[in-house]
């Protein structure tokens, strides 16, 4: 059987056979579809580290710049060794969705190994928040005929947004560039090394080292997620931090000096 590698939810759905395909009136005469597949998935949620603080001095096109070089970057780190597929792009957050049906062997260790490549390639210090959690969803059509976006509906979603938001639990001195946050009773039996093996490099003799390892899983513990109550919870941590030379705002504030220097920036007068 061929595994194709799906580029969109919206491809997934077209080539799969439905599970519900309705139609349903919203009770004013105005008809609504109710189309979709269900699957079982993880949910990987991320979002950028003090949004709001890093971009309240910059200009709204800096911002664009800053947010679309995160988007960039995550993405391409996230789905370089993996089936995954991105459901959406909102302000500065995003979501991808692993699943059998895409073509992981095991969606959730899938997305905690990506979650690991995009901080451990974190050139800028985005520090993204992540957050995980896997079961039942639906991959539907949302919308009307204005206008249609495919997505992931299911509990998982909400799960894995309110993952990404804990804050880390950090003993006095600690640091955590990066944390990844999931529901406890889905780490299992995994073997922590199988799943975070130490990176290796080779000598100029050809011997094998292995880097310190950055990573720690600390304690399970249980937190209060907004609308959700008390939940066990088990994170793992990056203890190392990346300082880069030039910051992703400073970086955003050169990006449009470079377009305004080209011609190609536009912006509104003050009499506009």
């Amino acid at each position: 059987m061929v595994t194709y590698r799906f580029n969109s939810l919206e491809d997934f759905l077209i080539s799969r056979t439905l599970t519900i395909d309705g139609q349903l009136d919203d009770g004013w005469g105005a008809i609504f579809p109710a189309k979709g597949r269900e699957i079982e998935a993880t949910v990987l949620f991320a979002d950028i580290s003090r949004f709001s603080a890093r971009t309240l001095n910059l200009s709204p096109a800096e911002t664009l710049i800053f947010v679309n070089n995160f988007f960039a970057w995550i993405t391409a780190e996230a789905l370089r060794e993996s089936f995954g597929i991105v459901d959406k792009y909102i302000g500065d957050e995003m979501m991808i969705v692993f699943s059998k049906e895409f073509g992981s062997d095991d969606p959730f260790t899938e997305a905690v190994q990506s979650a690991r490549w995009i901080s451990e390639n974190d050139a800028l210090s985005f520090m993204p928040h992540i957050g995980i959690a896997s079961g039942k969803v639906i991959v539907g059509y949302v919308g009307t005929p204005i206008k249609y976006n495919c997505s992931v509906f299911g509990a998982p979603v909400a799960l894995a947004a309110r993952c990404a938001s804990v804050k880390p639990y950090l003993q006095e001195e600690q640091i955590a560039s990066s944390s990844i946050v999931f529901p406890e009773k889905e780490w299992k039996n995994r073997d922590f090394d199988e799943v975070f093996p130490p990176k290796t490099i080779n000598d100029s003799n050809g011997n094998k080292h292995e880097y310190l390892q950055s990573w720690e899983m600390v304690a399970a513990r249980k937190v209060d997620l907004k609308n959700i109550g008390e939940f066990e919870i088990q994170e793992i941590f990056k203890r190392t931090m990346h300082v880069p030379h030039l910051s992703a705002e400073e970086r955003a504030k050169l990006s449009l000096q470079s377009i305004r220097e080209s011609g190609r920036y536009w912006p509104l007068s003050h009499d506009e």
